[in-house]
């Protein structure tokens, strides 16, 4: 079993930048898809971005590229999300997830591919 623990969430002015960092360990290995999503109140989970840990191929949604970056560390075993030029819509709650199976890039985006979820951390885009 991998387990996940999520960092960097908070309030950001509208035009601000955030890191999320997402740290894997237990079973967690140096391979398989790392990815994060997110879930404002009253909306299904969505995807963000998604990167195969092997190769560092990586996948983003359409409302987040461009402005965001995801990145591996291998050694230590972590994935940071970083965030800039936030909006409004941005508000919600970050989760990262893993899985030991090396996605193709069109697949990474589908969250049902994921067996281990973080708890999440809130990220605020206000003024």
């Amino acid at each position: 079993q991998v387990q996940l623990v999520e960092s960097g969430g908070g309030l950001v002015p509208p035009g601000g930048s955030l890191q999320l960092s997402c740290v894997a360990s237990g079973r967690a290995g140096n391979s398989g898809t790392m990815a994060w999503f997110r879930q404002s109140p009253g909306k299904e989970r969505e995807f963000v971005a998604g990167i195969r840990r092997s190769d560092g191929a990586t996948n983003y949604a359409g409302a987040v590229r461009g402005r965001f970056g995801i990145s591996r560390d291998r050694s230590k075993n972590t994935v940071h999300l970083q965030m800039n030029n936030l909006k409004s819509d941005d508000t919600a709650v970050y989760y990262c997830a893993a899985t030991s199976r090396n996605w193709i890039v069109s697949a990474i985006p589908d969250k049902g591919g994921y067996d281990s979820w973080g708890q999440g951390t809130q990220v605020t885009v206000s003024s």
